[in-house]
């Protein structure tokens, strides 16, 4: 089957939505399948340097441009999308974000490549859109073959939402550079970041983003430190837009602050590769989100056998899955004293670090992400019965 995939970032840009679908088309290419990625132009990638194709569109997409040019950008990239579409006559069409929906919708509305079935996977959560946006993604919804949450949890908005069509629950996935775990590594990669044997080490990751909150993490550096625990900070930040660089200076310095320079380590902009290395000098993983549909670097995280404390928003709570584990804004003194434990109790971080490796190896593999995929496509291009 030939599928293509509309997105209206850069699949080569970090974040969960891109990665997830780059590591699928993948999956689709080993499986014998034909996965097509429309998206703006790569940042650092080259077309040759994908398994599967690549068509660029023109685009300008910002959060700090004006409104009209914003407005000019989206008429510019449902031109693109009606192109392509066009060109690539796919069996199956498959939206891969919420702005591209949208786009998508105005040519499906209007009763263009009606003949072509489309599903949806929704990255973010049900009430996190602007009531326009709301109204435009049911309207195209109504058309779609099917659904795909991230969550149980997303898929129970949608269905308050009463949005009219089969709503199907298929989790994020990651990098493949983290199929395969080296316990060789963490000593390793430790030793060469200059971490002792016995120093603790809390991990940040992220994009700059509103929703990652990462203004929270000083607060929480300062807590741990009020609350008598010694530790390390290793942080990976990665930065898309101008402003962005600020943001990351302030909040070096504010770590710093707290904990002195020497004991934050820095690194911007990984590659893949380099960040399933860098989780392996992390012994426990900390989400500062206050919005989080899913949580992939949680489930990075996972993989590297780390210990994972997160806010309790979104679709984190299903991801990780353990009360203990979760704390919110108002409660960081829960937060304090789970981490304080993992630290003091050496039994006890080994256990919860064997908790979310088997937790990462029984729901969110790559071989389990493609399979269901598939199994939807078949259903969906008439190959199997819904």
């Amino acid at each position: 089957m030939k599928i293509l995939f509309l997105m209206e970032y850069p699949i080569d840009l970090p974040g969960g939505g891109q990665l997830s679908t780059w590591t699928l088309c993948d999956g689709l290419v080993r499986q014998g399948h034909k996965p097509v990625v429309a998206c703006p132009k790569l940042l650092s990638k080259r077309r040759i340097d994908f398994d599967f194709k690549i068509d660029e569109y023109k685009s300008d997409e910002n959060r700090e441009r004006s409104k009209m040019a914003r407005i000019g950008n989206f008429i510019s990239r449902i031109f693109s999308f009606y192109r392509i579409i066009k060109k690539e006559r796919p069996d199956i069409i498959h939206v891969s974000m919420s702005e591209s929906l949208i786009t998508f919708g105005v040519l499906r509305c209007l009763g263009i490549f009606k003949d072509i079935p489309f599903v949806y996977t929704d990255r973010g959560l049900a009430y996190g859109y602007r009531k326009h946006s709301l109204f435009c993604m049911k309207k195209t919804l109504k058309y779609a073959a099917g659904m795909i949450c991230t969550t149980e949890y997303n898929k129970g908005l949608w269905l308050e939402k009463n949005v009219k069509t089969n709503i199907n629950v298929i989790p994020n996935t990651i990098s493949k550079a983290f199929d395969s775990y080296d316990d060789n590594k963490r000593q390793l990669i430790r030793i060469g970041k200059g971490i002792k044997e016995n120093d603790f080490v809390i991990g940040f990751a992220g994009r700059i983003s509103e929703e990652k909150d990462w203004d929270f993490v000083p607060v929480l550096v300062k807590a741990l430190k009020d609350g008598g625990v010694n530790f390390k900070v290793a942080m990976v930040i990665s930065v898309y837009e101008d402003r962005d660089k600020e943001i990351v200076q302030n909040l070096k310095s504010a770590v710093s602050r707290e904990i002195g320079a020497d004991n934050l380590i820095y690194m911007q902009d990984l590659s893949q590769e380099e960040i399933a290395d860098y989780y392996y000098m992390v012994d426990v993983f900390v989400m500062s989100s206050m919005f989080e549909s899913f949580g992939k670097a949680a489930v990075e995280a996972m993989s590297r056998k780390c210990s994972v404390v997160s806010t309790s928003v979104g679709g984190l709570k299903e991801v990780i899955g353990k009360d203990e584990n979760l704390y919110t804004k108002d409660t960081t003194e829960k937060f304090v004293k789970r981490v304080k434990t993992l630290r003091e109790d050496e039994n006890e971080l080994k256990k919860d670090r064997e908790y979310f490796y088997n937790r990462y190896r029984n729901l969110y593999t790559t071989e389990n992400h493609v399979l269901r995929h598939v199994k939807l496509y078949m259903q969906v291009a008439g190959k199997q019965a819904l």
